[in-house]
């Protein structure tokens, strides 16, 4: 089985989602079920058939979160690293507009591009791995051609 690399943060948000399905959504579906069955007939009951399948998503999505957790490799560091790896933060100068850009390499589960959480499985995040600072890196990507120069590497 294939780890999944998380931070902290990002584990403990996974379980939080994990206990709330468990113990509050659960319950939830449960009384909306009960409900729909006092309404009669269930072939052909709407309210019924919603509350299956919020159930039925519900289930699968506890099953998805029980299999990446314990699958999951928790990146939890500090100070500094030599080379770009997951769970640090890279200081990059984008050498076509001369601006400062920051990422943080993290796994596919916590990847919002808008915050600056990039996957070491994206374009950006593969071709940055391994890196050291210094290091020019030209990144192709589906819009063109990015080049950048690493500032700093660090773990927050």
């Amino acid at each position: 089985m294939e780890p999944i690399y998380l931070t902290k943060a990002g584990y403990e948000k996974l379980i939080e989602e994990l206990e709330y399905l468990k113990n509050v959504k659960r319950k939830e579906i449960a009384k909306a079920l009960e409900h729909a069955r006092q309404l009669g007939d269930l072939r052909e009951n709407a309210e019924y058939e919603s509350a299956k399948l919020a159930l039925e998503l519900n289930e699968k999505r506890i099953s998805e979160l029980e299999d990446k957790l314990s699958r999951a490799q928790i990146i939890d560091k500090k100070g500094t690293s030599s080379v770009v790896c997951i769970g640090v933060k890279v200081k990059l100068l984008d050498l076509s507009t001369n601006e400062e850009i920051e990422y943080k390499l993290v796994g596919q589960d916590e990847a919002v591009p808008e915050e600056g959480l990039i996957s070491i499985s994206s374009p950006v995040g593969k071709a940055l791995l391994g890196h050291k600072e210094a290091d020019i890196v030209t990144i192709d990507i589906p819009c063109g051609t990015l080049k950048y120069k690493i500032i700093k590497i660090y773990y927050e």
